[in-house]
């Protein structure tokens, strides 16, 4: 049996894996903006609800993130940016994942096996980007893979047997796209869900730092 923290798990994408872990017998603890005031874009909101968990966990996956924020639709041209669009796509989808690494490290094992993992998206691979526009989004996506490979190699010195990674879902149904899927398939959050939850199952200290996709395969940065 795992210990595994979710954060964000009312989310489509968040509680589908903890409903799957739950079934097969793991020990899933869940918090989200929801069900419990977490904020992930405020360090203070980040430290009173990570720091009232008990760990340690064998793996955490941080399941937060939105494609629009208050109105701030994915950009179709240059024309479309605001600046603030741009600081809360960094806030949610690149600052929050980071400051819950910092907050949640306290509740990672050193001497153990563990996970931590942090839902990106394959826009935000610059080597695979074709088509442009969605500026806000990829870059923040870009940021945090950014971040989180810079914070592999740090915690390889301190947590030996951590793999610290990105993950790419895929396209899955869920309200975060139900307005952005159009002619692109989709799979049901329950199915994404546990190829997910396989894809975590496999991984060892050796993947700390990668980018990966729903099946396990490496994504460019």
């Amino acid at each position: 049996m795992k210990r595994v923290l979710i954060i964000g798990n009312s989310g489509g994408i968040g509680s589908a894996v903890q409903a799957a872990l739950q079934a097969k017998g793991h020990a899933v603890t869940g918090v989200s903006r929801s069900g419990d005031g977490l904020d992930v874009t405020s360090e203070a909101s980040v430290r009173g609800v990570i720091g009232s968990l008990e760990g340690p966990f064998d793996w955490v996956l941080v399941a937060t993130g939105a494609l629009e924020i208050d109105g701030g639709a994915p950009e179709k041209s240059l024309a479309s940016l605001s600046a603030r669009t741009m600081q809360d796509q960094f806030a949610l989808n690149a600052m929050g994942p980071m400051l819950v690494l910092k907050h949640a490290l306290p509740l990672l094992p050193k001497d153990n096996p563990a996970v931590f993992a942090a839902l990106s998206a394959r826009v935000g691979s610059i080597g695979d980007n074709r088509l442009g526009g969605w500026y806000s989004y990829r870059a923040a996506k870009a940021a945090l893979n950014q971040l989180m490979h810079g914070a592999a190699i740090e915690l390889a010195r301190t947590h030996k047997q951590l793999a610290c990674v990105c993950l790419h879902p895929g396209t899955v149904a869920t309200p975060f796209t139900e307005k952005y899927l159009g002619r692109h398939p989709a799979v049901p959050a329950p199915q994404a869900a546990a190829r997910l939850i396989e894809v975590m199952a496999s991984l060892t200290a050796k993947d700390t730092g990668r980018f990966l996709d729903y099946a396990g395969k490496e994504i460019p940065w």
